[in-house]
């Protein structure tokens, strides 16, 4: 027992240096996500420049998250920290996507491939949001290809049929990607026949006699 005080010590020592890294990440993490949604917003408003900014700087916070919790794996690991991460993978595949650019991939955003999986389909969220705002523009063509590529993401996620152990919350997210998709094919399809509706009308009009 003559050790107990400076095994003691060590083990204190120990817990709060890591609850120390834990204050820091818990911190980078809110604001790695706050710096997601701004890029997403920007990326809806295709303000390409402010977008890449804001991903920038939440790449750097990714970063000193992966530095600062090396000694910690668990920490890292985390519900709090992955939940970061997958927001910032959903920020990059949003704005890569909505700016026509080729799909990042798990090495390009530096995170696993759970991580990249959830936010691979949280992003078909914000697709559905930009189908449904350029809609009501008129802009069929450019729906008809995010659908396309939301109609991709869930074919690919579907095959992922593994323990939530190994992918997280996929099975969740997976399930909430068929629902999006398929309620904007539903809206896509409306659109397509209001905008068929419309031309017929057109055409008739166009044949009745002048007044």
């Amino acid at each position: 027992m003559e050790r107990l005080d400076e095994i003691g010590e060590r083990i204190r020592q120990h817990l709060e240096e890591k609850n120390a890294a834990r204050d820091r990440a818990l911190q980078q993490s809110r604001t790695l996500i706050r710096h997601c949604s701004l890029a997403i917003r920007a990326a809806h408003r295709d303000e390409r420049a402010e977008a890449q900014a804001e991903l920038a700087e939440a790449s750097k916070l990714k970063a000193e998250l992966r530095t600062n919790l090396a000694a910690y794996p668990d920490l890292y690991h985390a519900g709090y920290t992955q939940d970061a991460l997958k927001e910032y993978v959903e920020a990059s595949i949003v704005t890569a996507i909505l700016s026509g650019e080729p799909l990042p991939a798990p090495e390009d955003v530096g995170v696993d491939n759970a991580a990249y999986l959830c936010g691979l389909g949280e992003a078909a969220g914000e697709l559905r949001r930009r189908v449904l705002d350029i809609l009501r523009h008129g802009r069929t063509d450019e729906a008809e290809r995010l659908m396309t590529v939301m109609d991709d993401i869930y074919g690919l996620l579907v095959t992922m049929d593994f323990p939530d152990a190994l992918t997280g919350s996929l099975r969740r997210i997976t399930d909430m990607v068929r629902g999006v998709v398929e309620r904007t094919r539903g809206d896509l399809t409306t659109t397509s026949q209001q905008e068929d509706l419309k031309r017929t009308l057109r055409a008739v009009e166009e044949k009745l006699p002048k007044p």
